[in-house]
């Protein structure tokens, strides 16, 4: 079952590709220590962009599909950013963060807008894939997983490397 869940997923993320026309995205938000962090401090690596909330089953089923897709990665190739979307004060959205174990940067939204005005939030939890060069090539409104992640991002790792051997 949980196979036919990913490949549908995968679907999801090839049917609901953004158009890049535009360029990159940036954006600037708060983390929980009240400091600014930007979407461009992650360039040259693929981010994940994850809007999830509290109250958010479908959200909370993902959070551990994410811890392990970020430590597995962070460190070399890709990156996962959650964007908090609910008004909940940074103390106790920390402490959800402690209990749930996870590790990669919170970000809040502002008052409830995305953070971009090309990363619509279509509900939660809704998952947008973006470039090395900070542009957005896939977004799944629903759960998504750690191996749907894997896949997706292994899959144009190879389509860019043919790419550049086709170009020399």
């Amino acid at each position: 079952m949980r196979f036919v869940s990913g490949l549908l997923a995968i679907l999801g993320l090839l049917m609901t590709a953004p158009a890049v026309a535009d360029g990159p995205v940036d954006f600037s938000l708060q983390d929980l220590d009240g400091n600014a962090r930007t979407l461009s401090e992650f360039r040259g690596k693929w981010v994940v962009v994850n809007y999830w909330a509290t109250w958010c089953p479908p959200c909370l089923e993902e959070i551990p599909d994410l811890v392990d897709f970020h430590a597995r990665h962070h460190a070399t190739d890709a990156v996962v950013i959650g964007i908090n979307y609910e008004d909940i004060p940074a103390p106790q959205l920390r402490a959800f963060a402690e209990e749930y174990f996870i590790n990669y940067p919170i970000l809040q939204a502002e008052d409830m807008r995305p953070a971009h005005e090309r990363l619509d939030v279509g509900g939660l939890p809704t998952t947008y894939i973006i470039s090395p060069e900070g542009e957005p090539v896939a977004r799944q409104v629903g759960g998504i997983t750690d191996e749907v992640l894997e896949d997706y991002i292994k899959r144009k790792q190879a389509e860019r490397a043919s790419a550049r051997l086709e170009t020399q």
